[in-house]
């Protein structure tokens, strides 16, 4: 598989359920462990960057019930949360991207300390960077800052000069999506995004802008899918627009055509997932850096999950993928990557989340069982090891200035 890695390293600090969490993500990673064990809450961590740069820092708290939901909640009380993501881009250039928010009171709130540091691929040149502590600017490497803001990120501001735009553009371009199928079912109005919402309501705009090879691309797995489907193609309707599926019928010699609203819900899921997965790939002005998906085997039939799981693959080569899963199904294969798995569990109302255990990874690693026969066993758990604890919150560090990190 290509390293299409965006982000290779995820830290964070009393994000909701998660006290603290150190791991790196694969070109494919996914979140398994119970119900209720805490992944969604991972995937929206990286949510909430994308919503924070792309609508603002006070509608991402909000859309969250505020800082208060937002803030793991413990005995200790902790006011702030924060968040570190390492990033490759695309042009070859490392780096990485941290913030910590602490509460105020009646629900406010404030950018205590964020930072961005660069280093591009070519040797010996010099890194770029901002350090912003308590809404002012403290170090840069830009003779000309704008000015800060604690009630905003300042990555948005720092988006008007070259050296933090494609940093700004990169995040931004992250997709999330735990899709709605009343709302891919429903006539659509056309937009000129070309990015899939989150509940897919604008799936008829972003497909139809694929271009005939990525389009009979996903068409291929759909067809695997959901057999007998022959392909899929957006119909106006006056000023709206839906899907017009083309489906085999007995006795019929040609396929007969079908609206989105007379669909199943698993051939809906599929296509919102594959459009989700390709979008962008065949346009490298408009791809789409990493996207996360909660629970793609929902209303999907077990027999179809292979395909999917090839699906996921073939996309990973391009496009970075987040997944949320508790299906054997879907990880019963032996070809997958040991490294690909963050074990999630719950422990005492904390989340912990590590690769799998030195037990669970040798397994994995010698082909002895899938994933997928670990997980049914209740065997894939977090390594001990590798899971950072509470008491080695003040050690993990966000920043890479004393300045910035300092409590």
């Amino acid at each position: 598989m290509k390293d299409s890695r965006f982000i290779t390293r995820v830290v964070l600090r009393n994000y909701k359920s998660i006290p603290v969490c150190d791991v790196q993500l694969q070109p494919l990673t996914f979140l398994v462990g119970p119900n209720g064990a805490g992944k969604s809450n991972f995937l929206d961590s990286l949510r909430f960057v994308a919503d924070a740069l792309n609508s603002s820092l006070d509608h991402a708290l909000r859309d969250r019930g505020g800082i208060n939901d937002v803030r793991r909640r413990s005995g200790g009380h902790p006011n702030h949360f924060g968040i570190r993501l390492d990033f490759t881009l695309p042009a070859g250039a490392t780096g990485h991207y941290a913030f910590r928010i602490i509460a105020r009171e009646r629900g406010g709130y404030e950018v205590q300390s964020e930072e961005c540091v660069i280093q591009d691929a070519q040797l010996f040149a010099p890194q770029k960077y901002f350090r912003v502590v308590n809404g002012k600017v403290t170090n840069s490497s830009v003779d000309v800052a704008p000015v800060a803001d604690c009630s905003r990120f300042y990555l948005v501001n720092a988006s008007g000069l070259p050296e933090f735009r494609p940093v700004y553009e990169a995040f931004s371009r992250m997709g999330f999506y735990n899709f709605n199928l009343d709302k891919i079912r429903d006539l659509q109005i056309p937009e000129t995004g070309d990015m899939l919402m989150p509940d897919g309501s604008n799936l008829t705009s972003v497909l139809a802008r694929f271009s005939r090879p990525a389009k009979q691309h996903i068409e291929g797995y759909l067809a695997k899918i959901a057999p007998g489907i022959h392909g899929v193609r957006v119909k106006e309707l006056g000023h709206k627009e839906t899907l017009e599926f083309r489906q085999s019928m007995a006795g019929a010699k040609y396929p007969w055509r079908f609206l989105a609203n007379n669909m199943s819900e698993g051939t809906l899921r599929a296509l919102g997932i594959l459009v989700a997965l390709f979008q962008g790939n065949h346009d490298e002005q408009h791809r789409v850096m990493l996207v996360g998906i909660e629970k793609p085997e929902m209303a999907l039939h077990p027999a179809a999950l292979g395909v999917l799981l090839d699906a996921l693959r073939d996309a990973a080569e391009s496009t970075q993928i987040v997944l949320t899963s508790h299906s054997p199904d879907l990880l019963d294969n032996k070809d997958l990557n040991a490294e690909s798995i963050l074990a999630v569990e719950a422990r005492d109302g904390n989340t912990a989340i590590a690769q799998v255990d030195k037990t669970g990874k040798s397994v994995l690693r010698d082909r002895l069982s899938t994933t997928g026969e670990l997980l049914r066993r209740n065997r894939l758990k977090p390594d001990t090891a590798a899971t950072v604890s509470t008491a080695d919150t003040p050690q993990l560090q966000l920043f890479g200035s004393e300045e910035a990190d300092s409590e």
